[in-house]
Formats: structure tokens, sequence, C-alpha cells
């Protein structure tokens, strides 16, 4: 199993940021279109399909992740820089399309359906990290990751949920400086609210 193709990258809340961006990509709405005091969650799920198993995918999650960490704070940095140019709605709308050509080209190739190109657009891994970090950079934030560095046991998630997380593992990521900021002080519990209610 090569965990970096069996991985599955998201924002869980606010939870109707797809709608949020479709309407940001349609000028109906400008950015910011998350607001400061709002909590921004985004989730890591690697082992989505095939679970992780061996010790050697343990350790490649973790260099996966740690790598993650490091391209996040340095998109962030160059956002922040350069607020100016880059944290604008015509510069960031314009890199949105830019992804979404992208992605119009695979669709096509593989004759998608319409509403699958919507799907793939509003989820695409892409433009969910940049939204992340131009809101981060916009608005001067702090944030920090919580990797759960052994794969997840069946006691520890809700019975429904088995499935969809035994023997994967998790990192989650929220724009405050540390989980005292969120509600009862728990990173993982809005992420399994998520996941049970909004991915079907």
């Amino acid at each position: 199993m090569v965990v970096v193709t069996d991985s599955y990258m998201g924002i869980f809340t606010p939870v109707d940021i797809d709608y949020r961006i479709t309407r940001f990509l349609e000028k109906k709405i400008e950015f910011p279109f998350i607001k400061k005091d709002e909590i921004i969650g985004i989730f890591y799920l690697f082992g989505k399909n095939n679970k992780v198993i061996s010790d050697l995918e343990i350790l490649s999650v973790k260099d996966i992740a740690k790598r993650t960490m490091e391209q996040r704070a340095r998109s962030i940095k160059i956002f922040h820089e350069f607020r100016k140019n880059k944290l604008n709605s015509d510069f960031i709308r314009e890199e949105y399309n830019k992804r979404i050509l992208q992605i119009s080209i695979e669709d096509q190739a593989s004759s998608s359906s319409s509403k699958h190109l919507n799907y793939r657009i509003t989820r695409d891994p892409t433009i969910l990290s940049n939204c992340f970090e131009q809101h981060i950079a916009y608005y001067k934030q702090d944030y920090f990751f919580d990797l759960f560095k052994r794969p997840i046991k069946k006691t520890e998630v809700p019975s429904n949920l088995v499935n969809k997380l035994e023997q994967r593992m998790l990192m989650l990521c929220y724009n405050v400086s540390d989980s005292s900021k969120l509600s009862d002080n728990n990173t993982i519990r809005p992420f399994f609210q998520w996941l049970n209610k909004y991915d079907k």
C-alpha cells in the first residue's frame, strides 16, 4: 500500500465551505469568505481505503505528515509576506481557476459528469489547502496540528464510524493556537460530528 495515494484531505469546518467556494468562484461573494472568528478545521486521513497496518506504513504517514506541516507553514509565510498582491479576490480566484482547468482536463480524459467535476473542484486538496492558508495569513492567525501517531483503534471511535476510521491514521489542524481554544478542549469530536453528518 502506498500511503500517499491512499490519503484524503478536506475542510470539515465551516461545514458549508464547498458552497462558499462555489459562490466565490461565481463572484457572488469576495475574499475573505470565512470570518475571523470562525473555526477552520482541516483533516488528513491516511489509509482511507486500505488502512495503515505495518510499522513501515506508520513511519511513512509520520513522514508525510511532517512534510505537510512544513509545506503549510511555508505557504502561509509566503501569503503573509506578499499579502497585498496574493490576498485579494482577483488573484485568488485566478489561481483557483487555473487549478479548475487542470481538474477539467483530467475529467475530460476520464469522461466524468459535470456533477462529478463540481464535486472534485469543491473538495480539491490544492484549493482547500490554499483556502486555509490564505485565511490564516490574511487574519494573521495562529494554527496547530494534531497528529494521532498510531492507527485508530475500533474502541476509540463511535460504532457507526468504525468502517471509516479503524486502522487509519489522522491529522487535524485548526486556526487557533492550541486545543484550549476549541469547544470542550477537544480536537477530534468536531471531526467525528462532521464525518457522521456530512461526509456521505
